[in-house]
């Protein structure tokens, strides 16, 4: 159990790295103006929607937009919690995983019903979005497994240097 604990801990601390640096870039174009980016991530956001054919970042609708919002205000800052508690082994670390996972398994199901249910996304696009999903549900099994770290100690209790009255 130790070593697959550590791994899906390894998984989930590159996946946090990763969405860390790529978020800001790519997803947060939908809600802040195309100045405050250099010309190469403009055209990085341009390849990756005419590769993917990711047709939900080039009409933003309403509710992909409060998403980003979402993502921005409350599921970034969780991620850099989650690195910072992953680095320093805060005991924390399940609780912001736990959060972590939950909050991204909601907003990927509103994003996932409106590609699957429109049947206007591509291979590419659902291969592309289903990994967010299986995150969510890591991050949120990772928050569900205790720390087990710790011995316990069995046998009788030591003194606290009180003696007991009848």
């Amino acid at each position: 159990m130790g070593a697959l604990l550590k791994l899906v801990d390894a998984l989930l601390f590159l996946a946090f790295l990763l969405l860390a640096v790529v978020v800001p870039l790519i997803d947060f174009q939908e809600v802040f103006p195309k100045s405050f980016y250099p010309d190469f991530v403009i055209d990085l956001k341009s390849w990756y929607v005419a590769q993917s054919g990711d047709y939900l970042m080039v009409e933003a609708p309403h509710f992909v937009v409060g998403l980003i919002w979402f993502e921005l205000l409350f599921q970034w800052p969780l991620l850099f919690l989650n690195l910072y508690a992953f680095l320093s082994s805060k005991a924390w670390f399940n609780t912001t995983c736990l959060i972590y996972g939950v909050s991204l398994v909601s907003s990927m199901s509103a994003t996932m019903g409106e590609v699957v249910g429109s049947n206007r996304a591509s291979n590419t696009l659902l291969t592309i979005y289903w990994p967010f999903m299986g995150l969510g549900v890591l991050a949120m099994l990772r928050g569900l497994v205790p720390c087990s770290s710790k011995a316990t100690i069995n046998g009788p209790r030591p003194s606290n240097g009180r003696k007991k009255r009848a």
